[in-house]
């Protein structure tokens, strides 16, 4: 597949066999294959970083600045996940980029009212951290 295995640290198995890492860039990129294609999901410009990179304007805590964009963005990283490692990183790991993982688990065919929890038991117990992340993931519907 895109990684060398789903048991490499941070990467989802969604139930389509599409893999996706999700990672926090406080800390140091883990060892494998780097990223293909990568979704910072931050309040403020990442550091640029030596694969292809999208900015998602996504503060701390908070949801997506443009909804539009996010739609967009996120249905981008699950169609390249088919066939590129993909990747979404915030600063910590858990609740922009778990609720980013749930969103697309939701456009993989999970239903939005389980998405959350596909993503604890998956990816991060503590994935989406916010009543509000949780109730954008339950609302988040496939195109």
């Amino acid at each position: 597949m895109t990684w060398i295995t789903d048991e490499d640290h941070g990467v989802l198995t969604l139930p389509s066999g599409r893999l996706i890492r999700g990672r926090g860039l406080s800390r140091p990129l883990p060892p494998g294959r780097r990223p293909e294609f990568a979704v910072h999901l931050l309040g403020r410009e990442p550091e640029p970083v030596d694969w292809e990179s999208r900015w998602l304007r996504w503060p701390d805590f908070r949801l997506p600045a443009d909804r539009e964009q996010a739609r967009t963005l996120l249905h981008e990283a699950w169609e390249r996940s088919a066939h590129e490692r993909v990747e979404f990183a915030c600063a910590g790991g858990r609740g922009r980029t778990g609720t980013a993982l749930a969103c697309v688990a939701v456009l993989d065919g999970v239903p939005a009212d389980e998405a959350v929890r596909y993503v604890r038991e998956r990816y991060d117990r503590h994935a989406v951290e916010t009543p509000w992340q949780r109730r954008y993931v339950e609302r988040f519907t496939r195109p």
